[in-house]
């Protein structure tokens, strides 16, 4: 007799995990972020553009020094004091009120009482492997530079993450088919990249790296992980 699935499952038999769907949800408008709570969701990108004052901000911190690094952690409560204390800046700063207005809604939205924040200036990739991050959930943006890049979750044979590489660059190692299905994001856009701690999303964390930084060149990188 042929064992139908029912039969199988009485004889202790499990069926395989089916594969999990992910997918980026992407708009100008600020409220995308709540669809990182989607579950087929594992980067929500806020496509938004940096205003000149902002720019003029972060052109003089880079310019003031090249070579700077902070890590704090904060609460939206204190954000902006917070901020503008560890950048030297007065309260109507531009790029502090940017990042305590970003601090504020990473924590509202993920209703967690702090945040550990990163701020540097980097003038080589951070990660330069593609890779997951084992955290729920991770805010990212570049206020100078290239923006992070990421692949799409179908385009990710992630047997090839880590070890599964074998040594080899992540452009030869199969990781992904072709250069085509290397997405990026742009200066200024804001995301939440969903982590391997997620509740639900094991095996389906977002795959991304930082981009590569030209000589002479730096980026202005800010994440935002929960702080408990």
């Amino acid at each position: 007799m042929i064992a139908t699935s029912s039969s199988l499952a009485g004889d202790g038999y499990q069926p395989a995990e089916q594969p999990k769907e992910r997918v980026s949800s992407k708009d100008e408008n600020p409220s995308v972020l709540a669809d990182v709570f989607r579950e087929n969701v594992n980067i929500a990108i806020w496509e938004r553009g940096l205003s000149s004052d902002v720019e003029k901000s972060v052109a003089r911190l880079v310019a003031s020094d090249k070579s700077f690094k902070l890590s704090i952690t904060l609460s939206a409560e204190d954000a902006l004091a917070s901020v503008s204390e560890s950048l030297g800046t007065s309260l109507d700063c531009a790029l502090s009120n940017d990042i305590a207005a970003l601090v504020e809604m990473f924590c509202y939205l993920l209703d967690v009482p702090r945040a550990g924040l990163r701020l540097g200036v980097l003038d080589a990739a951070m990660c330069p492997k593609f890779h997951v991050d084992r955290v729920p959930c991770r805010l990212v943006t570049t206020y100078l530079g290239n923006g992070t890049e990421w692949l799409p979750h179908d385009a990710v044979d992630r047997s090839k993450l880590g070890v599964g590489s074998n040594g080899l660059p992540d452009s030869e190692s199969g990781l992904f088919a072709k250069p085509d299905d290397i997405r990026q994001l742009g200066s200024g856009e804001v995301a939440l990249l969903k982590g391997e701690l997620w509740d639900g999303n094991e095996n389906a964390g977002l795959v991304h790296r930082s981009p590569a930084v030209d000589a002479g060149d730096a980026r202005l990188l800010l994440t935002l992980d929960v702080s408990r």
